[in-house]
């Protein structure tokens, strides 16, 4: 089950880098958009395994790369109507960021990470990709701003170590893990919340 929510969320972040390049209107040509959905897919895993002094998972598995290029033809197939609707970047990017939290933090325990460590790593893994990606499309990179998004990553992982040391089943443990950084990062934008601001 692990794989297959890791070869999902890379599905997902893949349309999310593809929206991106194609709503800036930055990358018009296939290689362009393609090259944007696979940084943005990869790079947070990648960052977590060479972290982990890991060769990178998609390096060794092509359905990785297949998911990916899914994911392109996705976004190019319906861009149309997923950028009418502008949440849609957002909606993606949000999926996206709580199954990479769960994968991440589960592949960092089981390379023997201690639980604290294995948090970060799984906030890592979910945000990299997308840092990279908005750096691509000459934007703000989201960690980087007032909004609630590092932070419904770092409650995800937190609620998976304690159900996990609680005994909960490992299934059901991933699905409200990964439901919780979703149901934070909506709620937050819906009702405006963000993070303290830090006076001068």
């Amino acid at each position: 089950m692990i794989y297959w929510f890791d070869l999902f969320g890379t599905f997902v972040f893949a349309i999310s880098g593809a929206l991106a390049a194609w709503d800036k209107k930055m990358y018009h040509d296939i290689f362009g958009v393609s090259f944007t959905a696979f940084v943005t897919a990869i790079g947070g895993g990648t960052m977590r395994d060479l972290i982990l002094g890991l060769r990178p998972v998609w390096v060794g598995d092509k359905n990785y790369i297949l998911a990916i290029a899914c994911g392109v033809g996705f976004a190019l197939l319906f861009r149309a109507r997923l950028l009418r609707y502008r949440r849609s970047l957002f909606l993606f990017d949000t999926i996206g960021i709580g199954f990479y939290t769960v994968i991440g933090l589960q592949k960092a325990l089981l390379n023997g990470v201690h639980p604290w460590a294995g948090v970060i790593l799984g906030m890592i893994s979910a945000i990299f990709g997308g840092v990279i990606r908005d750096m691509m499309v000459n934007e703000i990179p989201l960690i980087f701003s007032r909004q609630i998004y590092a932070t419904a990553c770092l409650a995800g992982a937190a609620l998976y170590i304690g159900l996990r040391q609680l005994g909960v089943d490992e299934n059901w443990n991933m699905i409200l893990a990964i439901a919780l950084v979703i149901a934070i990062r909506l709620t937050s934008l819906k009702r405006g919340w963000s993070l303290p601001y830090l006076k001068k």
